[in-house]
């Protein structure tokens, strides 16, 4: 159970790295042109939660942060034995919590850079970074591991 840690030290990895790249290489509001007019690096700093809210209320993050992380841990080594996908989503999961986490300790706000823009309706999505996506991709992962358990459950029951 142990190896699926190392998931987890990639993502926070990958995101310490790429915060430190935006960092020590762009001005705060720099902006780069990745795919005109889809998407953009855009060196951006938030002290909130997604989409900038509670902003400045890091105690509340850190309380939340500390429980989630406990909480993925114990339920990664309560629920997670024999369920390889399950156990991969919930790493992925804890990752990301911890690349924020470590951006509101250290740095006391998180830095963002990926800038996804959707001129068809004029949209420009909330600026996010690799420990976000990690967030949501884990996310979507638990909920699809938790639809296809429940229903092969259904089947056994049948």
């Amino acid at each position: 159970m142990y190896k699926y840690y190392g998931l987890a030290a990639i993502v926070v990895l990958l995101d310490q790295w790429t915060k430190w790249l935006i960092v020590k290489n762009m001005e705060l509001g720099e902006q780069i042109m990745v795919w005109d007019p889809w998407f953009a690096i855009l060196s951006h700093r938030n002290r909130g939660a997604a989409w900038g809210m509670l902003q400045g209320q890091m105690w509340i993050f850190t309380i939340v942060t500390l429980v989630v992380i406990g909480g993925i841990i114990y339920y990664f080594h309560k629920e997670a034995k024999h369920k390889p996908l399950f156990a991969v989503s919930l790493m992925i999961l804890l990752g990301g919590a911890l690349g924020n986490f470590i951006d509101r300790i250290f740095r006391g706000e998180v830095v963002d850079f990926i800038d996804v823009l959707i001129p068809i309706i004029n949209y420009d999505f909330p600026i996010f970074n690799i420990a976000d996506a990690a967030l949501t991709i884990s996310v979507i992962m638990i909920i699809l591991v938790l639809l296809k358990e429940e229903r092969e459950n259904k089947k056994k029951v049948k």
